[in-house]
């Protein structure tokens, strides 16, 4: 399963955290596993290449850990990234269920 962690302070994103697999198929084949990968990789370049925003990421690609801390929080348009990522993810916990994708956000 993978589990995703949202942190918050009020509106202002502090960060998140992504890790585990979702075990929906087969490694190399698994949709779930793609499409968080996708938006949370796109998320991290989208706020990096248009926004003013510091962020610090490590990541653990054996783990499937990535994480992700705004030292200083977010400005608005990382939030709104942030906002349609966490939307995204989601979706996809709707679809496929939450024995393959937890999303918790901590406020």
């Amino acid at each position: 399963m993978i589990k995703v962690k949202i942190r918050k302070d009020g509106d202002r994103y502090l960060g998140f955290s992504c890790e585990g697999h979702a075990g929906y198929a087969e490694y190399g084949s698994d949709i779930v596993c793609s499409a968080v990968s996708m938006l949370v990789i796109n998320t991290i370049n989208s706020i990096d290449a248009f926004t003013d925003c510091s962020l610090q990421v490590s990541d653990d690609e054996k783990s499937g850990k990535i994480q992700t801390v705004f030292p200083d929080g977010t400005d608005e348009k990382a939030g709104v990234l942030m906002d349609a990522m966490v939307l995204g993810l989601q979706g996809v916990e709707e679809q496929y269920g939450r024995s393959h994708i937890k999303l918790e956000q901590v406020i």
